[in-house]
């Protein structure tokens, strides 16, 4: 039972207090577990922008690559990208 429980006389006020307490400690523990979840794709999101900038900045820098056979241009990829 609750603080508040202890202190009122009537019983049904007493359970109608207790309910009210339990559904206000669950509703902080879902709040605490969405923020948490909010906060893994905020850094998921974050880290994905920074890829994509990071492999723009390098196809700038090392610029586009010959085919050695059929002498076509063509950009680099991602996994060329990587030094390793």
């Amino acid at each position: 039972m609750c603080l508040l429980c202890v202190t009122t006389v009537d019983k049904n006020k007493a359970v109608l207090c207790c309910l009210l307490a339990t559904s206000a400690i669950m509703l902080s523990e879902k709040k605490k577990r969405k923020r948490k979840m909010w906060s893994k794709y905020l850094k998921r999101r974050e880290e994905s922008r920074l890829r994509v900038f990071e492999n723009t900045v390098l196809r700038r820098i090392f610029g586009p690559k010959r085919d050695e056979v059929t002498g076509e241009w063509s950009k680099l990829h991602n996994e060329e990208l990587k030094f390793g």
